[in-house]
C-alpha cells in the first residue's frame, strides 16, 4: 500500500490502497470503486456549517462555504477560480477575499446555461485561457466544460459516458478527469485520471491522446507507447511543455509538444525527502503549477506539503509541517490538510485548494501562508445526498 486516501465527505474514512501500480480501492464520493471508475457518483451533497450565517477566516459573515476546494487557477488581475467540488459550482476569489460564484446551482448535473442555471457534478478542476473563459474538468460528467467571461457554460467535450475515444466534441469520452490546463494557443490538455492518459483539445473541441491511456504503469517513452497511474493534475508552460501530477506513481513527468514523457522528480516510491530528481521522493502529488521561471509546484497530498522542483530538479519543500492542520505561518510553521491544487500568479504567488480545511490558502515567494478564503474544518461538515 503506498498512500490511504480519505473520502471527500465525512461518515467516515475511504482508505484508497495503491497495489504495485494498479488503484484497488476507494471511490472519490466516499463509495468503492476500481482504478477504471466503473461508476460515476450519483449524489451532490448539501451542506450546513453549524451557524446560518457562515464566516470566513476574518470572523465576518460571507457567503456558501466552500466544500472540498480542489482546482484552482489564478487570473491577470489576481482573482483566484476554484473548483469548488462539494457544491458543485466553480466560484471566484477577489484580492481582498471577496467570494462570488461564477456557475453552478448547487445541485449535480450537467446542463449548460448561464451562472447559477449550469450544473455540474464534482468539478475538480479549472484553468483559464487569455481571454479569461474558465475551462472545468467536470469529474462526475466525464466532460470538460467551458464557461465565458460573461458566465455561460457550454460542453467543450466529452460525451457523458465513460470511455476513452478520441474525437471532436461529444463524440470523445473521458473517465473521470481530474484537471485542466491551457497552452498560449488555446489548446486544452486534460488529467484524464481513470484512463491513465493526458488528452488534449483544440480550440475546435477536437479530442485526441497526447501520452498514456490504458493500463496503469510508469514508463517515459513517446505518446501512447509512456504510461501514467492514475494522473492527477496538469500544468503547461510558454513552451509548451506539460507537466503531471502522477499521482499513484509518486512522480511528477514532463510531457513536451511532440508528446514526449519524462519523470523529472520523483523516486517512484511514497516518501517526502527533498533532492534532485529520482533522490526526491513525494506521497501522491495531486496538482502542479509552473511559473514563468520553469519552476514546478507541487501539492503533495499525502505529505500536507507544498514542494518546488526548478528547472534543474531540484525539490525542496515551500510551506507545510506534514502533519495535517490548518495553521498559517512561515515554511514548515504552516500547515495544511491534505492540499489538492496549485496555482501560480505572475508575481510568484501560490495558491493552493486545501481541501480538507475547506479553503484557499496563499504562500508568497517567502513561504509565508495565509488564509486567503474559507478555513472551515471539514469535520465542522455535514453532508445529505439530494
Amino acid at each position: 500500500m503506498r498512500i490511504a486516501k480519505r473520502s471527500r465527505f465525512p461518515g467516515g474514512w475511504t482508505i484508497c490502497a495503491l497495489s504495485g501500480l494498479a488503484l484497488t480501492a476507494c471511490g472519490r464520493g466516499g463509495g468503492a470503486s476500481s482504478h477504471s471508475i466503473s461508476s460515476a457518483p450519483t449524489a451532490a451533497p448539501t451542506t450546513s456549517v453549524g451557524s446560518s450565517s457562515p464566516v470566513g477566516p476574518s470572523g465576518t459573515a460571507g457567503p456558501e462555504p466552500f466544500v472540498s476546494p480542489v482546482g484552482v487557477a489564478v487570473d491577470t488581475l489576481g482573482n483566484v477560480y476554484v473548483a469548488d467540488y462539494g457544491n458543485d459550482q466553480v466560484r471566484r476569489i477577489t484580492p481582498t477575499g471577496v467570494v462570488t460564484t461564477v456557475a453552478g446551482s448547487r445541485k449535480a448535473g450537467d446542463a449548460d446555461g448561464t451562472g447559477t442555471t449550469a450544473s455540474f457534478h464534482f468539478p475538480e478542476g479549472v484553468a483559464l485561457d487569455s481571454a479569461g473563459n474558465v475551462y472545468v474538468a467536470d469529474y462526475g460528467n466525464n466532460q470538460i466544460r467551458k464557461i465565458t467571461p460573461a458566465g455561460v457554460v457550454t460542453t467543450l467535450a466529452g460525451s457523458g459516458e465513460q470511455g476513452d475515444a478520441d474525437g471532436a466534441g461529444k463524440a470523445a469520452s473521458f473517465n473521470a478527469p481530474e484537471s485542466v490546463t491551457v497552452d498560449s494557443a488555446g489548446n486544452v490538455y486534460v488529467a484524464d485520471y481513470g484512463n491513465n492518459g493526458i488528452r488534449k483539445i483544440t480550440q475546435a473541441g477536437v479530442v485526441t491522446t497526447l501520452a498514456g491511456l490504458g493500463a496503469p504503469g510508469d514508463t517515459d517513452g513517446a505518446g501512447r507507447a509512456a504510461s501514467f497511474n492514475g494522473p492527477e493534475g496538469v500544468a503547461a508552460d510558454s513552451a509548451g511543455n506539460v507537466y503531471v501530477a502522477d499521482y499513484g506513481n509518486n512522480e511528477v513527468r514532463r510531457i513536451t509538444p511532440a508528446g514526449v514523457v519524462t519523470t523529472i522528480a520523483g523516486s517512484g516510491k511514497e516518501g517526502n525527502a527533498d533532492g534532485t530528481g529520482k533522490a526526491a521522493s513525494f506521497n501522491g502529488p495531486e496538482g502542479v503549477a509552473v511559473d514563468s521561471a520553469g519552476n514546478v509546484y507541487v501539492a503533495d497530498y499525502g505529505n500536507n506539503e507544498i514542494r518546488k522542483i526548478t528547472p534543474a530538479g531540484v525539490v525542496t519543500t515551500l510551506a507545510g509541517s506534514g502533519a495535517e492542520g490548518n495553521a498559517d505561518g512561515t515554511g514548515r510553521a504552516a500547515s495544511f490538510d491534505n492540499p489538492e491544487g496549485v496555482a501560480v500568479d505572475s508575481a510568484g504567488n501560490v495558491y493552493v485548494g486545501d481541501e480538507f480545511n475547506n479553503a484557499i490558502r496563499k504562500i508568497t515567494p517567502a513561504g509565508v501562508v495565509t488564509t486567503l478564503a474559507g478555513s472551515a474544518p471539514h469535520k465542522a461538515i455535514s453532508t445529505n445526498s439530494e
